[in-house]
């Protein structure tokens, strides 16, 4: 069975007083998860996932914690598991270990995750490096070099060169593009060797990644769950939130208009979504949201994942059309803001207290809105979420070993590409003119062709012997001549 052709069931997600189910039309729409640690989030996650594989859709998704990466292996039989089955009323529950995929920017925990200087751009790529206004004018001139000298931007070593380039041509370039100062340079030098020194370099090179790969789907029609491990990478919050943001600008750049489908083209969950937004500079937020606002008509559904709704700027969550919000704490006065402004949210529900049942929810409880027919929030209800099929919790090194054996993209991805780019190039030009002068000097002082005063002895009293022959011999000629000359 295709993916096209499976059953377009909708993801049943819980029962409240009713089951609650996400329509596979609106998965496009975007999503919010939130929750206080341990409310539940991850499994809650974990459940659209398994679902949009099932409809034949892909997904991708960060693993912080590394329990995602159990969506590879069924779920052991467990009491709990069978108790709240039977209270959602959930009789055809299977065990299933779903095509999985795992990826990390470092290549330890899954395949090597890479992209090229050139394609992060100059605005993503001053937000990692934490640049002020002046670097990031200064390393814009750089790209613009780049771009008119035909220099291929790959790596770090790459950047690294053009920069020294830029620094040494600094009076050109100023007069074309603008003031180019030394300390701007140095100091952009500086921000990429911090970055080097946290394991960067590993994300800048080739193969880069091509975004086919995280769209597929297996033998039997489902869609491919990309697992990216995160645990390590979110403790580098600039490298994890730009990366997240430059693959959802590429996916908004490459992807053709869809329209409204039947079911997204892939899904996106970014999780720690307080880490994209916290310190961002305006141009950067403005992106997020037009990127936000226009990939869902390429047939990207986001869905972001934090804990709290504030987190999220206001016009980023307008446009997140699903809600499951697990239980918030109210300890302090910007918590209990936190909840009324969430309670507002929701469509609500006369039968319920969304304010007190913020605060009252178990573990695995959540507050559920999906759109429904004709995308109308639907009335939000306390709903127990189903089980996941897969395991819940991470995996063995054993586990995540044959899962990478598996995968039909590790030999193009695993061992890295090094081919000509920009610092190759810029260093053959430095070389030259050295080489050209190396060659001058020795042509200057090739015996062959000795054109100074330098001579060797010998060498001088050879010349002064031939002087001397040739001067008494020129004297008898000339006697002969004149005396010939006489005698007429």
């Amino acid at each position: 069975m295709n993916a096209h052709n499976q059953d377009l069931h909708p993801i049943l997600l819980g029962k409240g007083e009713n089951p609650q189910y996400l329509l596979p039309a609106f998965g496009n729409r975007h999503g919010l998860i939130t929750g206080a640690t341990g409310t539940g989030k991850t499994v809650t996650l974990q459940v659209l996932a398994e679902g949009f594989s099932r409809l034949g859709v892909p997904v991708f998704l960060a693993d912080v914690k590394g329990d995602l990466a159990g969506l590879s292996q069924p779920i052991a039989p467990h009491p709990a598991i069978d108790e709240r089955l039977q209270k959602i009323g959930i009789a055809d529950f299977a065990p299933t270990a779903w095509p999985v995929v795992f990826w990390d920017l470092f290549g330890a925990s899954g395949h090597p995750v890479r992209t090229t200087i050139s394609e992060m751009g100059p605005l993503l790529l001053a937000n990692l490096l934490e640049l002020n206004d002046t670097q990031e004018g200064v390393l814009n001139i750089a790209f613009r070099v780049a771009d008119e000298q035909g220099l291929l931007l790959l790596d770090l070593e790459d950047l690294r060169a053009l920069l020294h380039f830029v620094a040494e041509n600094a009076s050109t370039f100023s007069s074309q593009f603008g003031n180019v100062s030394s300390a701007s340079v140095a100091a952009i030098q500086r921000r990429l060797l911090v970055l080097e020194e946290q394991g960067a370099e590993h994300f800048f090179g080739e193969p880069a990644l091509e975004l086919a790969d995280l769209q597929r789907v297996d033998a039997g029609g489902r869609g491919v769950i990309n697992v990216l491990a995160a645990d390590r990478l979110v403790h580098q919050p600039r490298l994890y939130a730009t990366f997240l943001l430059w693959l959802l600008s590429e996916l908004f750049e490459e992807l053709p208009e869809v329209g409204d489908p039947e079911k997204p083209r892939l899904v996106f969950f970014f999780d720690e979504a307080h880490l994209l937004f916290d310190n961002a500079p305006r141009p950067l937020l403005e992106k997020v949201e037009q990127v936000v606002r226009l990939i869902r008509s390429k047939g990207v559904g986001v869905y972001f994942v934090t804990q709290n709704p504030l987190d999220v700027p206001d016009t980023v969550l307008g446009q997140l059309g699903n809600r499951l919000q697990h239980a918030m704490r109210a300890y302090t006065p910007k918590e209990q803001k936190a909840i009324r402004a969430a309670a507002q949210t929701f469509r609500s529900n006369p039968r319920l207290d969304v304010e007190q049942a913020f605060t009252q929810m178990g573990v695995g409880e959540a507050l559920v809105s999906t759109l429904q027919d004709k995308g109308v929030p639907g009335i939000v209800e306390r709903t127990l979420i189903r089980p996941p099929t897969s395991r819940i919790g991470p995996i063995t090194d054993a586990e995540r070993a044959a899962v990478r054996s598996r995968s039909v993209v590790g030999a193009r991805y695993d061992q890295p590409l090094d081919r000509e780019s920009a610092a190759e190039v810029l260093q053959r030009r430095a070389q030259r003119p050295a080489a050209e002068s190396r060659e001058a000097e020795q042509r200057e002082n090739r015996p062959a062709r000795r054109t100074g005063s330098r001579q060797t002895p010998t060498e001088a009293a050879v010349k002064s012997f031939l002087r001397s022959v040739s001067t008494t011999l020129g004297r008898e000629i000339m006697r002969g001549i004149l005396g010939a000359i006489r005698r007429r």
